[in-house]
């Protein structure tokens, strides 16, 4: 029987090769990922939480690829973030403190307000949690400019240990300025002589929500958010009051007589709190996740203390930290990959994930919905003093805008550390940083 070749041995060789080219160029489509890059400068633990969910993220799907890149604060991204949008080669997405006036930030030509991404690629039923009125990462509109993935809050941390031993019963500081004083000198002498009191926030305890908690303006023409008729050009002032100079008076006084740590401490204040040396820590409750991953630290968490003969009930502090802003000039495919990723962060499990391991306020309802009572157990007050930010919050208490705020908060700072370490008594040291804030905020906006 004669046997018919259908090829001959070139074409056979040929035809071999083809179809694995073509095999393999199916198999790269189908592994081909989109890579998206983000750019952030959380702390170790907060960092360490972000990676464990970007690489969650990797592992459940193959059309999107995230890789990290990690500063040491947002004064190291903004340089690298300004030279890589000249070279056209910007990170999707970047970590960008708000800086009390965000439409600056949303005017830059290499950023992509949020809503103008998530109206292409919408997040299916995200609800965020943080109310619109905060004025937290939005425009005057309302309209988000940024995801408020890394809110935080003020909060006053305290070692549970430290008041048992000094006797304090319930073992919970007050909230009352001087009724925490009082426990501080106890404390003093029967737990933690060498530090009572320490802060990493200086301006945000002692002027921002110093403000905030006793339901008073921080700045003028409603914390700066409204323009007085017929005076287009009218700055917002500060008026550091007398509720101000008795209040740092009172804070000098706590470090002359050592219930509070010096300004020189400030950069150590969360450590030395970890390793159980501190009774007391006024800061951020971005700390709160690697608190309760310490097993040697018992802790709880209340509100920052307010003046009884100010107001009858403390009000609650500003919300602030930072979020997560889309930059412009990446292809359709790179923004959908982008907008991709967020939503998977905004899924209500990997929303609670980050809450619940972090401390920052929850992005969504749904993620703060889903937090089980047996989260907040031992965290003192911390459900309470975060469902307040869902609602609408009172006048006094939505976020302030000022020109500049930047440099000006780092001239505040400058300002208390003199006064804290006796160089300068609190009325005049107030009264000259309220004038050079207002030159300050001038020359902001020209």
């Amino acid at each position: 029987m004669k046997i018919h070749r259908l090829f001959s041995a070139p074409q056979t060789v040929r035809a071999l090769s083809l179809a694995s080219a073509v095999a393999f160029m199916g198999f790269s489509n189908a592994q081909a990922a989109t890579d998206i890059q983000v750019w952030h400068s959380l702390n170790d633990h907060n960092a360490a939480v972000f990676e464990k969910l970007v690489k969650q993220f990797n592992r459940d799907q193959k059309d999107v690829s995230v890789s990290l890149k990690s500063f040491q604060n947002n004064d190291a991204i903004e340089p690298a973030l300004a030279e890589s949008a000249k070279s056209k080669k910007a990170p999707n997405l970047v970590q960008l403190d708000d800086n009390r006036n965000p439409d600056a930030i949303a005017k830059r030509s290499y950023i992509l307000p949020m809503y103008s991404l998530l109206a292409k690629y919408p997040i299916k039923d995200a609800k965020w949690f943080v109310a619109a009125d905060a004025g937290f990462m939005r425009d005057p509109k309302g309209r988000l400019l940024a995801l408020p993935y890394m809110v935080n809050v003020p909060v006053m941390f305290y070692n549970i240990s430290a008041f048992q031993k000094a006797g304090i019963v319930p073992a919970e500081p007050q909230r009352s300025w001087p009724g925490l004083q009082d426990q501080l000198v106890n404390l003093a002498n029967k737990a933690t002589r060498y530090c009572p009191l320490v802060t990493d926030q200086p301006v945000s305890v002692n002027l921002e929500n110093l403000a905030a908690v006793n339901n008073q303006f921080y700045a003028t023409n409603e914390n700066g958010r409204k323009v007085p008729k017929g005076k287009a050009a009218a700055q917002p002032a500060f008026d550091f009051d007398v509720m101000y100079v008795r209040h740092l008076s009172l804070m000098i006084s706590w470090v002359r007589t050592e219930l509070m740590l010096k300004p020189d401490q400030e950069d150590k204040a969360v450590k030395r709190f970890t390793n159980n040396e501190c009774s007391v820590l006024l800061s951020s409750s971005s700390n709160l996740g690697a608190f309760r991953e310490k097993n040697t630290l018992k802790f709880g968490v209340a509100g920052l203390p307010y003046y009884p003969a100010v107001t009858s009930k403390p009000g609650n502090p500003f919300v602030d930290g930072s979020g997560l802003w889309a930059t412009s000039g990446h292809s359709a495919e790179q923004d959908k990959a982008t907008a991709q990723f967020l939503a998977w962060l905004a899924q209500p499990k990997n929303a609670a994930a980050w809450y619940q391991d972090t401390g920052y306020l929850p992005l969504t309802e749904q993620a703060f919905a889903m937090t089980d009572a047996s989260y907040y157990k031992n965290l003192g007050d911390w459900r309470n003093l975060v469902a307040v930010y869902a609602k609408e919050p009172i006048l006094t208490a939505r976020g302030f805008k000022i020109e500049n705020y930047p440099k000006i908060r780092a001239m505040f700072r400058q300002t208390l550390n003199k006064a804290l370490n006796g160089q300068e008594p609190a009325a005049p040291a107030l009264s000259t940083a309220s004038a050079q804030a207002t030159r300050m905020m001038r020359e902001g906006s020209h």
